[in-house]
């Protein structure tokens, strides 16, 4: 599947062409603008939104609620932590899982009333509703992690880069620090030299005008 992007002029312009393979992020909304083969909504960022509300919210239902939802989330991520099931029982855990998580995330009945009335709670179970396909994808792949931390280490050097340097001065040089980084960063996880490739490609362009591709993952023994 070629991913495509759409509603956001920004990440279009981000992501370019396509983007392949399993999208892993948190609830932000416009990521939900970028198409890709499947996605994994983060966990953690989950989790710390339920310990959030729990400073404010401190009712009956969204206690309850949020006990259910923490539960279910930490023996999902024990199920795929835990060898030796076979494949038919490791299988019909992922579909218990996915059964607590519908329960979990009906918040009307058939007639329309609501079954939860407190505020937070129904929020919440109205974003489990809308992203259920999407939060237990790690259970099936397992390459693809349950929480975003990669991308957050990934993006790191560049949050201190921009905190020594007292943040860019204007939108134009905070666009080219983002791609810059961006593309070392990309290089670097893709087995290249950054500044020697980078080297190669402006002696191209200075040559014909025109920057090559990204270069792909390097070769193990490269």
């Amino acid at each position: 599947m070629i991913g495509r992007t759409r509603g956001s002029p920004a990440l279009q312009a981000f992501f370019g062409d396509a983007l392949e393979g399993t999208l892993v992020h948190d609830f932000w909304a416009p990521y939900e603008s970028i198409a890709s083969d499947d996605r994994q909504y983060c966990l953690v960022h989950l989790l710390r939104e339920l310990e959030k509300v729990d400073l404010s919210n401190s009712s009956d239902e969204w206690r309850s609620f949020a006990k259910m939802l923490r539960r279910l989330i930490r023996d999902a991520i024990r199920l795929r932590r835990r060898p030796g099931f076979t494949p038919e029982r490791y299988r019909s855990r992922i579909l218990r899982i996915d059964a607590r998580l519908r329960q979990l995330a009906t918040w009307k009945r058939e007639d329309g009333t609501l079954i939860y009335t407190d505020a937070d709670t129904l929020r919440l179970a109205k974003r489990l509703r809308r992203h259920w396909d999407h939060l237990f994808t790690f259970l099936d792949k397992p390459e693809v992690s349950f929480d975003n931390n990669l991308a957050e280490r990934a993006i790191r050097p560049a949050v201190i880069l921009r905190k020594n340097s007292q943040s860019n001065r204007s939108e134009q040089g905070a666009a080219t620090q983002s791609v810059l980084m961006t593309i070392f960063r990309t290089l670097e996880l893709r087995g290249h030299d950054p500044i020697q490739t980078v080297t190669d490609a402006l002696k191209t362009y200075a040559q014909i005008c025109e920057l090559p591709p990204l270069p792909a993952k390097a070769a193990a023994n490269d």
